[in-house]
């Protein structure tokens, strides 16, 4: 709908578009009971998204179009939610919230920096 509705809008136009409507993701820190096959197929949509809506072919690089449009990829989008949150949960005046973002042994805390972690891995 996106694709057809704004075709003939600017490139700037449509990635500021993209912007609002696909890198949102409410409430992704707090995803992490997922599966890989899950989260490969959800960054494989988002990637398709992002060609239709600039009319790029089908088998491009999906780091090299979002390089060519300075915009941020799945990966980079998922991994700044969950320092986000993360950042969020330290540095909040609420005692309980502060106290699980501290914690060393807190299942939360781990889950958002074992995917901050794992995103920061090259992949060739």
């Amino acid at each position: 709908m996106l694709a057809r509705r704004f075709s003939r809008c600017t490139v700037e136009i449509k990635i500021a578009l993209f912007k609002a409507y696909c890198t949102s993701l409410y409430a992704g820190a707090l995803w992490f009971r997922y599966t890989q096959r899950a989260y490969n197929a959800l960054r494989i949509q988002f990637n398709n998204a992002f060609r239709v809506l600039l009319r790029l072919p089908r088998f491009c690089s999906a780091s090299g179009m979002f390089a060519d449009a300075r915009t941020d990829n799945f990966d980079a989008v998922w991994r700044k939610k969950s320092a986000s949150m993360l950042r969020r949960l330290r540095d909040s005046p609420n005692s309980i919230l502060h106290s699980i973002a501290t914690r060393v042994d807190s299942p939360l805390v781990h889950a958002l920096v074992d995917r901050t972690r794992s995103l920061l891995v090259i992949k060739y």
